[in-house]
């Protein structure tokens, strides 16, 4: 019998898999993030990460790989097609965006790469080593981590103190500052709103909270373009003025993930978090998702940070 671990799982790898089909078949279509969050039935905020975690490569790579790949498939099979058409009928914008990324890709020139034949047939399957169904990959491949993780070095798992917990948080009022940039950069917003706070005595741990809400997905926005919060929990009604506003972050059934790590393991620990989510029998909800600062990291004696990483959640 299977048990409902595995049964969930499988949700969310057949909801994945949808959208890897759906890719195929629409390389000159409508790929956009929306629209392919729909054929999942996730929430568009969130998809790239649940994508990321059953896949193990991210959305745009995969619509990269999958659309470089066919084109080149199209090459050898069609030899009276157009390389031009080859381009547009595998969603490329141009000539010259097509021939960049296919150079990038096999090394080459498409014209060069049809006249290689045999050769040419070889780089694709090396291209296309990861494609196929996730269902496909062995009960050996998911006991070293999600299906397709690559070998390099900087995809190992490191040391970190990681828990999850399923739990009603509260509704959080706060002040806050706005950053708009690399989310690495938010402490530039925080030094902002406790400049702002601590004259005004609205600075007082324990009972203040410190938090970070992310508002766009890095995997999809441009860097210069991400949007972020730095947050101190306030009584409510409290003014406010100038650059620092004032909200409520809606509680509910959150995932928290509960993590002791340094500076770098950020990225690493959100992935752990949405590498859960298909055996917890959730999925993300549209509400904020936020971290949440426990501790002075220069007080630590490893300069560890004690973050709370609160992701919304409902039944999947």
């Amino acid at each position: 019998m299977i048990d409902q671990e595995e049964l969930r799982r499988r949700e969310y790898v057949g909801r994945v898999n949808r959208v890897m089909d759906y890719v195929r078949a629409n390389l000159a279509g409508d790929l956009r993030l929306e629209t392919l969050a729909r054929v999942a039935s996730f929430s568009p905020f969130h998809f790239h990460r649940v994508f990321k975690s059953v896949v193990g490569e991210t959305l745009n790579d995969f619509i990269r790989r999958v659309r470089v790949s066919t084109a080149a498939m199209r090459l050898l099979s069609n030899p009276k097609l157009s390389i031009t058409d080859v381009a547009v009928g595998c969603g490329y914008s141009s000539s010259a965006a097509f021939a960049r990324e296919f150079r990038k890709a096999f090394d080459t020139s498409a014209s060069e790469f049809r006249r290689g034949g045999r050769d040419a047939a070889r780089k694709i399957r090396q291209l296309e080593r990861n494609d196929g169904q996730v269902e496909s990959k062995t009960e050996e491949d998911r006991a070293d981590g999600p299906p397709y993780t690559s070998g390099n070095p900087s995809s190992r798992r490191t040391t970190m103190k990681f828990s999850v917990e399923v739990k009603q948080m509260p509704e959080w009022n706060v002040i806050y500052a706005r950053h708009v940039g690399a989310y690495n950069k938010i402490g530039e917003a925080f030094d902002r709103v406790f400049k702002w706070a601590g004259p005004r005595g609205l600075v007082r741990f324990p009972e203040t909270k410190s938090l970070a809400i992310y508002h766009d997905s890095p995997e999809v926005t441009d860097p210069s373009k991400l949007r972020s919060d730095a947050c101190l929990t306030v009584p409510s009604g409290t003014k406010v003025d100038g650059e620092i506003g004032t909200m409520k972050v809606p509680g509910g059934l959150f995932a928290v993930a509960h993590v002791e790590m340094d500076v770098t393991q950020f990225g690493e620990a959100w992935e752990r978090l949405m590498e859960w989510m298909p055996k917890s029998g959730y999925q993300p909800d549209d509400r904020m998702c936020y971290e949440m600062y426990l501790n002075d990291p220069d007080t630590h004696p490893e300069k560890k940070w004690l973050v709370d990483i609160c992701e919304p959640i409902r039944p999947l």
